[in-house]
């Protein structure tokens, strides 16, 4: 059994600190790096790549609606065209950066408001997947699994990643439950990782309501913006290996 390791990183501005980069990075396989529209800016994405050009981690871009005031989780409506050009805008932010280091561009995560929505918004995910198609096909797409972006992507002939998140509670159509309702972000940090560990072994998790859905796995994402989160991540890292799961990168998987 194999799965990838994902976190959101590189969300800092200017004199401003999130996360703790650094140290997440030397416990994921792959980062998916803030292009300037939710958070991060150019001195941010340059750190952020020279980190995990350290640690031998796989680079992704994290494309956002244009809210850096909401850190874009705020939901927008934008036309086709408006989709696919915010999102080769951020390519090619990241990859002048990746170009400079030497790194490849391996895979693309949509950002809050917009990846909710473009798992269900046709437009969105017809306009991901032709941005993708003509930037580089190679690059692999990462959304939740069972979704509509990533039928999508299948059917024009894209890699998929089926994420999971070991943090987030589950809607029993396998969306994510809204973070304004209780509940829907899991504290125990045993029941995240029993959930994690069944949803690879398994396939299969229980919804918010108690009904047991379906998923396909081939990266968790695991959240690093404070230190308990830090302590989070490595237990999840670690109790995978005890577990016969092998960490490895998406490319390795899709």
């Amino acid at each position: 059994m194999k799965v990838d390791l994902n976190s959101d990183l590189g969300e800092a501005f200017s004199i401003y600190k999130m996360g703790m980069d650094d140290e997440i990075l030397q416990f994921v396989s792959s980062a998916n790096v803030a292009c300037g529209f939710h958070a991060g800016d150019p001195c941010v994405m340059a750190k952020t790549l020279e980190l995990a050009k350290k640690y031998g981690v796989c680079i992704g871009a994290h494309p956002s609606y244009p809210d850096l005031l909401g850190f874009g989780r705020r939901n927008m409506y934008i036309s086709f065209e408006e989709a696919k050009n915010y999102i080769l805008y951020q390519l090619g932010a990241l990859y002048a950066f990746a170009k400079a280091n030497k790194m490849k561009i391996s895979h693309l995560k949509l950002h809050g408001a917009f990846y909710n929505m473009a798992n269900f918004d046709e437009n969105l995910s017809l306009a991901l997947c032709e941005s993708i198609a003509e930037f580089d096909d190679n690059i692999i797409i990462m959304g939740l699994s069972g979704s509509l972006m990533g039928e999508i992507a299948k059917k024009k002939g894209l890699r998929y990643a089926n994420e999971v998140f070991a943090d987030r509670a589950y809607n029993d159509d396998v969306t994510l439950v809204s973070r304004k309702l209780a509940g829907a972000v899991i504290e125990d940090e045993d029941e995240a990782i029993e959930r994690v560990v069944a949803m690879i072994k398994d396939h299969k998790t229980t919804s918010i309501n108690g009904k047991e859905i379906d998923l396909e796995v081939d990266s968790i994402c695991v959240h690093g913006d404070n230190v308990k989160a830090l302590n989070f991540v490595k237990r999840i890292r670690k109790t995978l290996e005890q577990e016969g799961i092998k960490i490895c990168p998406l490319e390795e998987l899709v």
